[in-house]
């Protein structure tokens, strides 16, 4: 696997025009393989892809002390972005070209506190993928320990043309 490259600036995310080219499973390899920029959320967020195929991603992730809130704690945030961005990452890889979604909602649940630099693997499945609605559920596990930290769905909408 490439080391993650994530845009750092709007000139280094791909166009519209571009990723309309491609399936989604294309645009997630391309991101996977280097050969497109990451979402800038990424970086930010310290995590990474770590596998694609259809209907399913898992992402690596390692929070930081800057993702820790008030109360020293870390940020439900953080398990949320990542379980956000792993579901619908699963998602897209069942677009067909030219489509594109959106998150309609997510639920997050949390199942045990998470400390910074604890690398951690999420995993997503798309349960359902319809002309217009999709549906993935996904889960934070410990890559050392194998416990789970938290699980999440999400329903996406689908967006054609």
């Amino acid at each position: 696997m490439p080391d993650p490259f994530f845009a750092t600036r709007p000139e280094e995310m791909p166009s519209r025009d571009a990723v309309a080219q491609l399936t989604g499973l294309e645009y997630m390899q391309a991101i996977f393989d280097g050969r497109m920029a990451g979402a800038p959320i990424a970086g930010v967020m310290h995590f990474w892809s770590h596998e694609v195929s259809e209907g399913e991603v898992a992402f690596r992730g390692e929070p930081k002390f800057e993702h820790l809130n008030p109360m020293g704690g870390l940020h439900g945030g953080w398990y949320g972005t990542l379980l956000d961005s792993a579901l619908g990452c699963a998602v897209a890889t069942t677009l067909p070209r030219g489509a594109g979604y959106t998150t309609l909602e997510y639920k997050v649940n949390l199942t045990r506190a998470l400390k910074p630099g604890t690398l951690v693997e999420c995993r997503a499945r798309v349960q359902h993928a319809g002309r217009s609605t999709a549906v993935a559920e996904g889960t934070i596990r410990g890559v050392e320990d194998g416990k789970l930290y938290a699980t999440g769905s999400t329903t996406c909408i689908i967006l054609r043309g």
